[in-house]
């Protein structure tokens, strides 16, 4: 039986490596749909290579744009953001790759969970933000949701060697971003493209700048206490260096699962497509002998802000997530723009949560509207105490 996938996102690094992977499967695995924001010269080759059938466009002023590059190809066009929640719930679709960067997806994949589809989830909003109401959903529909982020992957690989009442701790593993080894004072001076200076992996900015602040392991905390149903003081983050490790799991008996991996993420992309099999495929391979040897250390909290306040969100009502994603998001961009520095972004971040009245058991509606009281906060809250780094 073929297994029909839908990539929502399709033109960003995760999207093209998830179309490489796909390609290189064979026939029992097929594309059918596409979507992306703005790129509509690389959605458009994309869709013709892979003779899809829709091709969703979510910035709906690109719409007639891509119906030219279309023309004549037979793909169906859909735009605006309700793209992703149409293509979610067709029946055409199978599979649910989501690598759509924000919480501008969430309606997309919680309507792919109320299908009742296998969900291949590569961005971490969709668990931040809504995993109470993700999970649950998925549960009622029988939905499965499979991480493609490398860590996650790697955890719910490890998790095969036993059950889930045999595991002791989870420990995400971190490279640590550009940052690492800096102080406080080094932090605090650093700039735009210092941040942007991944030593391992080539992202985009967003996801970049989360690295350097480490935000991006303090939300995939808060996507593993969800995804792995675990208390948060069952998890862990362990600096690595080398990126070989990409997470850990150790269960009661003392035994440690790791998983481990060239820096590739072809390798998580493919194993969400395929699982329960393993087939050959595109990933990279460890030279073991060059490598040479691997190095760990525990994270700096005092450093790296967002590690201590992920642990606290993690255990509280479902706004605090929802406002800590958002407000993260508001704070990265002012900070690209120039108008805050480095180290005022995890600032703003905690000072918006402190200001929000924290709330349970919210729909979907509701979350959202807290995200976007969350950016609203940053965006109007006085900055003057922000600005000292202001264009670096």
């Amino acid at each position: 039986m073929v297994n029909r996938i839908a990539i929502l996102g399709s033109t960003g690094s995760i999207g093209k490596n998830a179309v490489s992977v796909i390609e290189a499967l064979g026939d029992d695995y097929c594309v059918t749909a596409l979507t992306a924001n703005s790129s509509v010269e690389v959605l458009a080759h994309q869709a013709r290579r892979l003779g899809v059938k829709y091709a969703g466009i979510t910035d709906a002023r690109y719409t007639d744009r891509l119906a030219q590059l279309l023309e004549g190809s037979g793909v169906e066009i859909l735009s605006g953001p309700d793209c992703l929640v149409q293509i979610a719930g067709m029946d055409c679709v199978d599979t649910i790759l989501t690598a759509v960067v924000g919480s501008v997806g969430l309606k997309g994949v919680l309507e792919g969970a109320r299908a009742g589809k296998r969900l291949a989830i590569a961005n971490k909003e969709p668990l931040v933000v809504a995993g109470h109401l993700l999970t649950e959903t998925a549960r009622r529909s029988g939905a499965q949701i499979i991480p493609v982020d490398s860590e996650h992957s790697a955890i719910f690989q490890a998790m095969q060697a036993g059950t889930k009442d045999e595991v002791d701790k989870i420990i995400l593993t971190s490279s640590g971003g550009p940052f690492r080894n800096y102080t406080e004072e080094e932090m605090a001076k650093a700039g735009i493209s210092d941040a942007l200076n991944h030593p391992k992996w080539d992202m985009g900015p967003k996801i970049s700048i989360d690295s350097a602040t480490m935000m991006n392991k303090a939300l995939e905390v808060i996507e593993a206490r969800w995804l792995f149903d675990m208390p948060v003081d069952k998890i862990d983050v362990l600096i690595h260096p080398e990126a070989i490790i990409h997470s850990l799991v150790e269960f009661v008996d003392g035994s440690v699962i790791a998983q481990m991996g060239a820096p590739d993420m072809c390798l998580p992309i493919q194993y969400a497509i395929t699982y329960p099999q393993r087939v050959k495929g595109i990933a990279g391979r460890i030279d073991f002998a060059r490598l040479g040897q691997m190095n760990f250390a525990s994270p700096n909290t005092d450093v790296f802000k967002s590690l201590r306040l992920c642990f606290e969100v993690a255990s509280a009502p479902d706004s605090a997530a929802a406002v800590f994603n958002a407000a993260n998001e508001a704070a990265v961009e002012l900070f690209l723009a120039g108008s805050i520095g480095f180290t005022d972004i995890v600032d703003l971040v905690e000072d918006t949560l402190e200001s929000h009245s924290p709330a349970a058991d919210l729909e979907l509606e509701e979350l959202i509207e807290y995200d976007r009281w969350a950016r609203e906060k940053v965006f109007h809250q006085d900055c003057k105490k922000h600005r000292s780094y202001a264009g670096n």
